[in-house]
């Protein structure tokens, strides 16, 4: 069983102009719900710890995670608002993001929540903006308190600056997870974000001195990189024709996250002894997945019929 702790939200595309206005695409969302989804697509029992409200827009994401099934016991509701997160898309597909979300579910989650955990968890996985705003960032870092030395904790940070501006937070976050985590997945943008100049090698090098067991930096277009303390590997990028990148990296995470599971390398010390071959099988499985996400609009990832 995984656990994802996150936001779920709606994305709302600008879908072009109206006589009057714009026409807009709502669409169920946020990075760690799209993870919840995407494992369960690819046959991993999967649930979802979140805040999620009780109006019209919470309903739809809770029957999308139940539709998609993805376990909502896990689920704390209120009658706090939902997040809406408003996206326009570049020439080249490349989403840029508004949040509205003060003050919403998503941002509320309470301790009490931890109590609903389930036996048999194996993992969990945290990321994006829930880690660092609100009483969701509090009780999550309780939740990786009590779990890190018995669970594999898996983390991508996810950065959202439009939610949270202040670069030195994000870098805290990052600094109190690194001897908390054994697999920790970043994006380069993020990387540069946080790191300025800082080479992809030399970041895994201090996050695998602090205690990680297997780091990797997703470049894009560029493919993938991946380390533990005894290997190195590229990964390279997947031809596909982009429609977009929204949930790229999810796919990513929940696919190489369903690998592990599939190959019974889901602890730190698993993780450790990876061969080089492995990593690259690994990564590449994440490759592929992201591929097949970046062809459609959306976060519409694959399933695991999808994936050879």
């Amino acid at each position: 069983m995984f656990v994802v702790c996150g936001e779920a939200l709606f994305d709302v595309f600008a879908a072009g102009d109206t006589p009057t206005g714009m026409a807009l695409d709502a669409r169920v969302g946020g990075s760690p719900f799209n993870v919840a989804v995407g494992l369960a697509r690819l046959a991993q029992p999967v649930c979802f710890l979140s805040q999620v409200g009780t109006g019209f827009l919470g309903e739809r994401l809770m029957r999308t995670l139940r539709e998609e099934g993805v376990n909502t016991s896990t689920v704390q509701r209120s009658e706090a608002p939902t997040t809406l997160s408003l996206i326009g898309l570049d020439a080249k597909g490349v989403p840029s993001y508004s949040f509205y979300g003060e003050g919403c579910a998503d941002r509320r989650l309470t301790p009490d929540a931890l109590a609903t955990l389930p036996d048999g968890v194996k993992a969990i996985n945290f990321g994006s903006y829930a880690t660092v705003v609100g009483p969701t960032a509090v009780t999550q870092r309780m939740l990786v308190e009590r779990e890190f030395q018995r669970t594999l904790i898996a983390y991508d940070p996810n950065i959202r600056l439009n939610v949270e501006p202040d670069l030195e937070v994000w870098r805290e976050q990052i600094d109190w997870m690194l001897p908390h985590t054994q697999l920790l997945k970043v994006s380069e943008e993020d990387l540069q974000l946080v790191v300025p100049g800082t080479a992809p090698k030399d970041f895994a090098a201090k996050a695998l001195a602090q205690g990680v067991k297997l780091v990797v930096v997703t470049r894009g277009g560029e493919g993938a990189l991946g380390w533990t303390a005894q290997h190195e590997v590229t990964v390279p990028p997947i031809p596909v024709k982009v429609i977009d990148t929204v949930g790229a990296g999810d796919t990513f995470q929940c696919a190489l996250l369903t690998w592990l599971a599939e190959h019974d390398r889901l602890s730190g010390a698993a993780l450790a002894a990876l061969s080089a071959d492995e990593l690259r099988d690994a990564l590449g499985f994440a490759a592929r997945a992201a591929a097949i996400t970046c062809s459609r609009r959306g976060a519409d990832m694959p399933r695991r019929a999808e994936l050879p």
